[in-house]
């Protein structure tokens, strides 16, 4: 019996500890940072962000250990770490909290969801050391400490500027978007059914050619709308290039007009995955010619916020008007071969 109450006491603190922890993470995904503040160092930021993330780390280990094989700790002992992990965490947020929106969205984005990624592991790890038998190291409990490892040891690799952090996110826009390109141009290239891989014979013998083959007219107008999705992948590039050559962080303007093209690009790959996946048989020309257009008017918007963005030096504007009629040129041949769909 005494022994049932010595567990009890053990998790008091941890479920203590546990929904204090949750109550932090949820201010940090939706609070906001402090104002502009004029003595605000981003150097000072990131050295106190990088020790308090190793102090959480440091702390999460001892946390695992101790509950890890026998004996177990005493309530006293549990306490004390509960109140240290405690400490730790409501530093590591309070750090957060110091980086000021003028600093760029874009960059606090990816502090915040860093430091969520540590919380969410830290709470993981708690719930499972609580619904485990003390005094076994369980697989879980092993796997679950190694995330909350790894989740603080990314922080040495974040982005310490928005510039940087606007070039990780065009680069994540560009990946997608070559994948979509590429998977568009294998089932132009492969002879047989594109959904033969993903039905059974039965399945492709009721859908009939109709269903599962491009007609030639089909073919035709997939031509400018992959000349769509290739102007995107150009316009991403060359936007990229054009940000880490001549972007700036010295001013919160410059700063602002960083997150602008990071927004806007964004907009880029879901727009052109939905102009590819209505190019599958059997193609609807009217849903190709919405997401054609839909695309179309975001790159044009993309392209209208770069060539009013400082990154957007005299030479850049041969690229970016060259684009803007690329885009036009395709999209009025969608229209062309679209009449009467929409």
């Amino acid at each position: 019996m005494s022994g049932d109450n010595s567990c009890l006491d053990m998790s008091v603190p941890l479920r203590n500890l546990l929904n204090s922890v949750k109550c932090i993470r949820d201010r940090v995904q939706d609070g906001e940072s402090t104002e502009s503040n004029d003595s605000f160092s981003l150097q000072n930021f990131w050295d106190t962000l990088s020790q308090a993330v190793k102090a959480i780390s440091q702390e999460t280990t001892k946390l695992s250990l101790a509950f890890s094989k026998p004996p177990l700790p005493s309530p006293q002992d549990v306490e004390t770490l509960a109140e240290s992990i405690q400490k730790c965490i409501l530093a590591l947020s309070t750090v957060y909290y110091w980086l000021p929106k003028d600093q760029g969205m874009t960059l606090r984005r990816v502090v915040r969801d860093a430091t969520t990624e540590v919380l969410d592991g830290i709470v993981q790890l708690i719930d499972i050391i609580l619904n485990s038998p003390f005094q076994s190291l369980s697989q879980e409990q092993l796997t679950t400490t190694g995330g909350v490892w790894s989740s603080c040891d990314q922080f040495a690799h974040l982005p310490r500027d928005n510039q940087a952090a606007v070039l990780e996110a065009l680069a994540s826009c560009i990946g997608v978007v070559k994948d979509a390109i590429e998977e568009m141009e294998q089932a132009q290239a492969e002879r047989h059914d594109p959904f033969s891989d993903v039905l059974d014979e039965e399945d492709l013998d009721s859908r009939g050619n109709q269903d599962t083959y491009w007609s030639e007219s089909d073919r035709q107008l997939m031509a400018p709308c992959q000349g769509l999705m290739k102007a995107s992948a150009a316009c991403l590039k060359k936007l990229s290039a054009a940000v880490k050559a001549n972007g700036k962080v010295d001013a919160p303007e410059n700063i602002a007009q960083l997150d602008d093209l990071a927004d806007i690009s964004k907009e880029i790959s879901p727009s052109v995955d939905d102009l590819a996946l209505s190019l599958y048989p059997p193609m609807d020309y009217s849903g190709v010619e919405h997401n054609a257009c839909k695309l179309a008017s975001v790159l044009k918007k993309v392209l209208e916020i770069t060539r009013a963005c400082h990154v957007c030096l005299e030479g850049d504007l041969n690229w970016v008007q060259f684009l803007d009629g690329a885009v036009d040129h395709n999209l009025q041949k969608v229209k062309a071969m679209t009449p009467g769909s929409s």
